[in-house]
C-alpha cells in the first residue's frame, strides 16, 4: 500500500477499529478519551438514535468487520450528548487483552469521566477489583456509560469474566457498550432472552444509497443515482470499500465504468484486507478461508467436505470470530462479496493446484444435498464439463435446463455441441441436445448419437440406462410438443413407463417431468378425441405444473381443460379454465408455445355461447397469426367450425343438429362427433334457455334434475374441491378434520347423484352451483 493511501486510511471512517499493540508497560498508556469528532464522518442519525436507545438498557454490541464503521458510529453517537450519564471510553487489545492493562484502563477511563471513585492502589487485579468496582457502581444514582472499542477477549479469559461479573453485579448502573468484529463473550444469548441486548451488525452498519452519495462527495465526486446505487451494491454497503473506491475514482472520466469493473480484486482492497484480517489468521484458519472462498454459501458439513477434516473443525471458531461471514439460516453462512474476491485471489496464488479440486468436491457435496444448480456451477468451474453432465443426467435435473423449473442451470451450459463433446458416454451429449432445445433443427441428431451411445451401456444393475433414457424422452417431449404431437405423445409414453421403474424419491424432486409428461399426453387423449383419459392427465399435469411453479405448463394445461370443457359444451366451466389461464404470474408468450392459438379459440366460442358474437368474430381474428408460426390441425378445425357458428348465430339461420358440423375433415375423431354437436347447438341457444338444460357425465342431454338443497358447509367443501384441493388440505383449509370432510363429500355426492369428484364438480357448474 503506498504511503498517501495509507495516511488516508488511518484518516479514514474505518481506521480506529484497525488496533496496532503498543508497549506495555507498568503503568499503561491513556487510551481512554473521547475522540474528537473528525470532519470526514458519514452522519448516521438513524444509527446513533439505536445507540441512544440502546444505552438505556445494559449492553449494547456493534459486531461488524474491519472497515465497517463501527468506531466512527460510537464516535458521532458519543458527541450527540445523549448518554444517560458520564460516558468513559477504552480502546482494548483484540484479542491480546491482558487483565493487568486492561482493568487500570476500565479505572483511569472512569476517573476521566468524571465517575466519584475511590482509589483502588492496594487492590490486585483480579476477582476481588472487580467486585469492589461493582459494588461502588451498584451504589451509584445515575447509571455510567463504558464503551469498548475493539474488545475481543477470548471465551472464558479473565477479562471476558470479569465483564461478565462486573455486568452481572451493577444493579444496572453500567451500561456497557462493546465495538468488536466478532460476537463478545459476554453470554449475549441472556440478554437477548430477558431483552435487556441491542444489536446492531453487518447488515445494520451497511451504508444506504444516500450516505454513498455523501462520502463519495467529500471526495468531490457528484455522480448519478444508479452509479451511487451500482457501487453500494457491489460493496455490500461496506465503508470500508465505499471509500477505496472513492480514491480510485478521483479522476477517473466514467465514474460508471468503474464502478461496473470495480470487485474484490482492486489492489487497494486486497492489501488492505489481506494485512488487516488475512495474515492475523492461524494457519488452519487461513487455510479455511481459502478453500471455502469459492462456495456461495457454506455451512459446517460443506466447509469440511471442501477444506477437509482437519480445517473443518475450525469452523465455529471461524463463524464467530469472522463477522465478513453473514448468517443465513439453518446453519449457512454467505462471505462478504468483496472479502470473498481478495480470498479467491489469495487462493490462487497460494495455492493454484487445489483450486479444481476444491471446486469437484463442492460440486459433489452439492448435488448430493440437493443443489443440482450450484453443483454444475462448481464443476464447470473446475472446467470438467464431462462431470457437470454426469450430475445433471444422474440428478434427473434436465428439466432445470430445458427451462422447466423456476431454477435454471448455468447459462454456461448453453455453447455445447455434439462436435465440442468428444466422448463415448451419454450424458454430455444428452446435455448438448437440451442445451440446443431452442433451435428444434439442431436436436435430432444430436439425440440420434446420444441414443447411440446409451445402446451401448453395460447392463450392470444400476439405473443410469434408466436415467439417461428418461432424459433423452424428456428432450424429445420438450422439443416436439408444439410441432409434432405423435412423436411427442410416444416419448411421454415412453417416459411415463420409466418413471414406473425408478425410485420414487428422486421423481418427487423432479415434478416438472411430471407436469410435461401428462401435459403432452392429456393433450394427445384430446386430440385424438377420448375426454374422459384426457381430464385426469391433464388435471395430473396442472397440480405437478403448479408445484414446479413452471408458468407455461400450467397455462398449457389450463387452455387445454378450457378447450376439453368447451367440447363438452360446458362454456361456462371453459370460461373460467380460460380465465385461469390469463391470470397473473404468468410467462410470456413465445413463438414455440401453440397454447395461445387455442384459448383464443376457446374464448371466442365462451364469447358465443353467452350471445357475444362480435366478441367471437374479435378473438377469432387474432387466431391466424397465432397459428401461422405453429400449425394446429386441431385447434385450426375447431377454429373454422366457431367460425360457421358465428355466422350462423349473426345471420339467424335456423341451425340443425345434424347439420351443424357439416363437412369437418381429417381433424375431427369420430369419437367426438355427437358431443361436439351437442356442443354446437348448445353454443347457439340463448343463455335463457340454455338455462334449463344440463348435461350429464356421459354428455346425454337431459332436463333438469332436482337437487337437495347443499348446507353451507357442504358449499364450502364443494367450492375448494372446484379448485382441486386435495381431501387433506380442504380439512386444513376449513380447520376440520379429515374424516368430518369426508362425510360432507359423501352427502355431496349423494345430493348431486354422482360418485366422483370431478362429477362433482361438473354437476355443481351445469347446475350454477359454482
Amino acid at each position: 500500500m503506498d504511503e498517501r493511501l495509507g495516511e488516508l486510511l488511518d484518516e479514514s471512517v474505518f481506521a480506529p477499529e484497525a488496533t496496532v499493540p503498543e508497549p506495555r508497560t507498568a503503568v499503561p498508556e491513556p487510551r481512554t478519551a473521547v475522540p474528537d469528532l473528525p470532519g470526514w464522518l458519514v452522519p448516521r442519525p438513524r444509527l446513533a438514535e439505536r445507540l441512544s436507545r440502546g444505552v438505556l438498557g445494559p449492553l449494547t454490541v456493534v459486531v461488524g468487520p474491519v472497515g465497517a464503521g463501527k468506531s466512527a458510529l460510537a464516535t458521532e453517537w458519543l458527541h450527540t450528548g445523549r448518554a444517560p450519564g458520564p460516558v468513559a471510553c477504552v480502546r482494548c487489545e483484540g484479542r491480546e487483552e491482558r487483565p493487568d492493562v486492561f482493568w487500570p484502563r476500565i479505572l483511569a477511563a472512569l476517573y476521566d469521566a468524571g465517575v466519584d471513585l475511590p482509589e483502588f492502589h492496594d487492590v490486585p487485579v483480579n476477582e476481588l477489583l472487580v467486585a469492589r468496582l461493582s459494588a461502588q457502581l451498584a451504589l451509584r444514582g445515575t447509571p455510567v456509560v463504558l464503551v469498548l472499542d475493539d474488545f475481543q477477549p477470548e471465551p472464558g479469559s479473565p477479562v471476558a469474566e470479569g465483564v461478565v461479573s462486573l455486568l452481572r453485579h451493577t444493579a444496572s448502573m453500567l451500561r456497557v457498550v462493546v465495538l468488536s468484529r466478532r460476537d463478545p463473550p459476554l453470554h449475549l444469548h441472556r440478554y437477548r432472552l430477558s431483552r435487556e441486548l441491542t444489536e446492531l451488525r453487518t447488515a445494520d452498519l451497511a451504508f444506504t444509497d444516500a450516505e454513498t452519495a455523501s462520502l463519495l462527495s467529500q471526495h468531490g465526486l457528484d455522480v448519478a443515482r444508479h452509479v451511487v446505487r451500482a457501487l453500494r451494491r457491489r460493496t455490500a454497503g461496506w465503508a470500508a470499500g465505499i471509500r477505496l473506491a472513492a480514491m480510485s475514482m478521483q479522476g477517473q472520466l466514467h465514474p460508471d465504468q468503474f464502478i461496473a469493473r470495480f470487485a474484490g480484486d482492486d489492489e487497494a482492497i486486497v492489501t488492505y484486507l489481506v494485512e488487516e484480517v488475512l495474515d492475523a489468521q492461524s494457519p488452519e484458519m487461513r487455510h479455511l478461508l481459502l478453500t471455502t472462498s469459492v462456495l456461495e454459501h457454506v455451512n459446517a458439513e460443506l466447509a469440511t467436505e471442501v477444506a477437509g477434516a482437519e480445517a473443518g473443525r475450525y469452523f465455529a471458531t471461524l463463524v464467530r470470530q469472522n463477522s465478513f461471514l453473514q448468517p443465513l439460516g439453518q446453519g449457512w453462512f454467505r462471505c462478504h462479496r468483496m472479502f470473498a474476491d481478495v480470498l479467491q485471489l489469495r487462493l490462487q496464488h497460494e495455492l493454484p493446484g487445489s483450486v479444481a479440486g476444491v471446486h469437484r468436491r463442492a460440486a459433489a457435496w452439492l448435488a448430493e444435498h440437493g443443489f443440482l444448480a450450484a453443483g454444475v456451477g462448481h464443476a464447470l468451474a473446475a472446467d470438467d464439463w464431462h462431470y457437470a453432465s454426469r450430475l445433471v443426467v444422474e440428478q434427473l435435473g434436465i428439466g432445470q435446463l430445458l427451462g422447466l423449473t423456476a431454477t435454471r442451470l448455468p447459462d454456461m451450459l448453453g455453447p455445447w455441441a455434439p462436435a465440442e463433446v468428444r466422448t463415448q458416454d451419454p450424458e454430455p451429449v444428452l446435455v448438448a441436445a437440451a442445451a440446443q432445445h431452442a433451435d428444434p433443427d439442431a436436436v435430432p441428431g444430436t439425440l440420434e448419437e446420444a441414443a447411440r451411445l446409451i445402446d451401448r451401456l453395460p447392463d450392470d444393475g444400476s439405473d443410469r440406462v434408466l436415467r439417461c433414457r428418461l432424459t433423452h424422452a424428456v428432450i424429445r417431449m420438450a422439443a416436439e410438443h408444439s410441432r409434432d404431437l405423435g412423436a411427442a405423445r410416444d416419448a411421454a409414453a415412453e417416459a411415463r413407463t420409466l418413471c414406473a421403474r425408478l425410485p420414487a424419491h428422486p421423481l418427487a424432486e423432479r415434478p416438472e417431468i411430471k407436469a410435461l409428461t401428462m401435459f403432452v399426453l392429456g393433450r394427445a387423449e384430446l386430440r385424438a378425441g377420448d375426454l374422459k383419459l384426457a381430464e385426469p392427465l391433464l388435471t395430473s399435469g396442472l397440480k405437478a405444473a403448479g408445484a414446479t411453479e413452471n408458468g407455461a405448463l400450467r397455462r398449457g394445461c389450463l387452455v387445454e381443460l378450457a378447450l376439453l370443457e368447451a367440447l363438452r359444451g360446458r362454456f361456462r366451466a371453459a370460461g373460467e379454465f380460460a380465465t385461469l389461464a390469463t391470470r397473473p404470474p404468468l410467462p410470456t408468450w413465445t413463438a414455440r408455445d401453440s397454447s395461445n392459438a387455442t384459448l383464443l379459440v376457446v374464448r371466442a366460442w365462451v364469447g358465443l355461447a353467452r350471445g357475444e358474437p362480435t366478441l367471437a368474430r374479435s378473438e377469432l381474428g387474432h387466431v391466424r397469426a397465432a397459428l401461422h408460426a405453429l400449425p394446429d390441425p386441431f385447434t385450426t378445425g375447431v377454429a373454422t367450425l366457431v367460425g360457421r357458428l358465428a355466422n350462423i348465430a349473426e345471420q339467424g339461420l335456423p341451425a340443425a343438429p345434424e347439420t351443424l358440423l357439416g363437412t369437418v375433415g381429417p381433424w375431427l375423431p369420430p369419437t367426438l362427433r355427437q358431443p361436439l354437436t351437442r356442443a354446437c347447438a348448445a353454443s347457439l341457444e340463448t343463455p335463457c334457455a340454455r338455462a334449463h338444460h344440463s348435461v350429464v357425465a356421459d354428455g346425454v342431454g337431459t332436463a333438469d334434475v332436482p337437487v337437495e338443497r347443499l348446507t353451507a358447509r357442504e358449499e364450502d367443501v364443494l367450492g375448494r374441491l372446484s379448485q382441486m384441493m386435495t381431501t387433506e388440505e380442504i380439512a386444513e383449509d376449513l380447520y376440520l378434520s379429515v374424516n368430518t370432510v369426508k362425510t360432507h363429500l359423501k352427502s355431496v355426492y349423494r345430493k348431486l347423484s354422482v360418485s366422483r369428484r370431478s362429477a362433482a364438480v361438473r354437476r355443481a357448474r351445469e347446475l350454477q352451483l359454482l
